[in-house]
């Protein structure tokens, strides 16, 4: 966490509002930006609701990461 008690962009972290995992992609004003593991689109998150995962929530996100990679391994770029 940075000196703020915000989430490093790097970090998993599950939105409580939504139930959703997302990777930390930026802070925009009164918002995290979070991203799916498997990758697609952000969403913005009040960073009040925003936690750091478990260590459950973790290995269920990095499942999905890998997943979305065995489906297409050369990025959605290459689709």
């Amino acid at each position: 966490m940075s000196d703020k008690g915000a989430l490093d962009v790097g970090t998993l972290a599950l939105d409580e509002r939504t139930g959703c995992v997302g990777r930390v992609m930026d802070h925009l004003g009164s918002h995290v930006q979070l991203r799916p593991p498997g990758g697609g689109l952000e969403w913005d998150a009040d960073p009040g609701h925003v936690r750091p995962v478990t260590l459950k929530e973790r290995l269920t996100a990095r499942l999905a990461e890998v997943n979305a990679y065995s489906r297409n391994p050369y990025g959605k770029d290459a689709l």
